[in-house]
């Protein structure tokens, strides 16, 4: 731990000893806290021929019940072609310091249909309710955005969603929705004329007065199927976009270059005081990480990972800022850095899960003395297989100590036999106090519509 962050902690825990809201005052006592029972994974049919609506499902992690390892629920949403995506809460940690503050909603973002629905956990964790369901055609008449993808509850009470375009699905017309505390539409969050390259991911951090956001694609390409000529033609982000917080000004604008194409998830380290952070560059197949200089401007630099494309689609930071991990769809394979030193990772745990370089697979990879490898790994399905037969979930043990991965024998769930027919997993979330995103096997994180992308950019591998 490090004295900064000490410091942090024991300033928030006298600030906030007489206050409960949800979450922990600061990151470290989510650590130490229960350890998670259940949790809930957004499943969608979007590609798969099956004209079923998407669900909410419950599954049991708690290894003393007769249903660990199981769908224990489905919350099954009241229209058809919506793919869920990314989901977020109503109030989280950033609520702390208010007492009447409850993590009782679950916002989930619809990106193909432009919905937004509101489900509540109050009556039964296990089982999840419909609460709410804001329409595309109010979203679009008070604002004009379309394609919702990420929300993130706001300290003031609001929920942001990140927008990826307007109603047209031109990028151009992204931005930020703002939902009030009961889940009205107020209006875009951006100033007029600050609107984003791209839309896709973001993260505030207030301490620096600053949010950070991401650059996917534009809407109008992207559903279409992927082509590499839309990358030339400028239909895909290489951008993350600097806003002052909380008054919604672009400042400034970092150009990743070919090497950050497609920049997904934005991951600040954890410590407010912290002006550092990664996002995952899907196209690009590397890791940046973003820095603020000492004249208050932002740059970064990039992490090269191996030369053959390897679609990074997820980053995670550890709680305590030790490790990053992140997956590699094309490889198949989980990996843990060390971050301490933040410019100088090093790899400490890596885990295969599927992928292009499995034994049996026409790639095979080079070492650095020039001799191929292949790996064995689990057997389960790559796309489009995942497509047709449907996702899975694996649990990844981490020794926090001295890092390294191992998958976990006993907790496997199969969407294959699912009531509807087979389902695509995507999003994880916990219930629990303090609510952290956690990363399914890679060959089934992606979206139907980022699978694209990664089976079209395979043909030039």
């Amino acid at each position: 731990m490090t004295t900064d962050l000490v410091a942090v902690q024991h300033t928030m825990a006298e600030n906030d000893c007489c206050k409960k809201g949800p979450g922990y005052a600061f990151p470290l006592d989510a650590m130490s806290g229960p350890r998670e029972t259940l949790l809930y994974v957004t499943c969608f049919y979007t590609g798969t021929g099956r004209q079923k609506a998407d669900y909410l499902a419950t599954v049991d992690v708690d290894p003393s019940s007769p249903t660990y390892s199981k769908v224990v629920h489905r919350l099954r949403m009241p229209y058809v072609g919506d793919e869920l995506h990314h989901s977020g809460w109503n109030a989280c940690s950033s609520c702390h310091a208010d007492p009447l503050a409850a993590r009782r909603f679950l916002v989930l973002p619809c990106l193909l249909s432009g919905r937004i629905y509101v489900t509540d956990i109050q009556k039964d964790l296990k089982a999840p309710t419909l609460h709410k369901v804001i329409e595309p055609h109010d979203i679009i008449e008070k604002t004009g955005l379309g394609y919702p993808h990420t929300a993130h509850c706001l300290a003031s009470g609001d929920i942001m969603v990140s927008c990826l375009g307007d109603k047209e699905g031109n990028a151009q017309g992204s931005g930020f929705l703002l939902l009030d505390s009961n889940f009205n539409v107020k209006g875009r969050w951006e100033k007029a004329g600050h609107s984003p390259l791209f839309g896709y991911d973001f993260w505030y951090q207030p301490r620096h007065k600053i949010m950070i956001s991401s650059s996917f694609g534009a809407p109008a390409a992207f559903t279409k199927g992927f082509d590499l000529q839309h990358v030339s033609d400028g239909l895909y982000g290489r951008h993350l976009h600097i806003y002052s917080w909380p008054e919604g000004e672009l400042k400034q604008t970092l150009d990743l270059g070919n090497a950050g194409l497609i920049p997904l998830e934005i991951r600040f380290l954890h410590n407010p005081n912290k002006d550092t952070g990664f996002v995952g560059c899907a196209l690009g197949s590397n890791v940046v990480r973003f820095f603020k200089n000492s004249d208050g401007s932002w740059d970064h630099e990039n992490w090269i990972l191996p030369e053959m494309p390897s679609a990074t689609v997820f980053v995670l930071i550890s709680l305590d800022d030790r490790f990053l991990y992140l997956s590699n769809w094309f490889h198949g394979d989980i990996r843990q850095y060390n971050i301490q030193d933040p410019a100088n990772p090093k790899l400490t745990g890596q885990v295969w899960l599927g992928g292009l370089i499995q034994k049996g697979s026409p790639v095979v990879a080079e070492a650095e003395d020039g001799t191929t490898f292949q790996i064995d790994v689990l057997e389960v399905q790559f796309y489009p297989e995942v497509v047709e037969k449907g996702g899975h979930m694996l649990q990844i043990d981490v020794d926090t100590e001295k890092g390294g991965l191992a998958i976990n024998p006993n907790f496997y769930v199969d969407f294959g036999p699912e009531p509807d027919g087979p389902s695509l997993a995507h999003e994880i979330r916990y219930p629990a106090k303090y609510s952290e995103v956690i990363s399914l096997a890679p060959l089934e994180h992606l979206s139907f519509l980022e699978k694209k992308i990664a089976t079209e950019n395979n043909k030039y591998s």
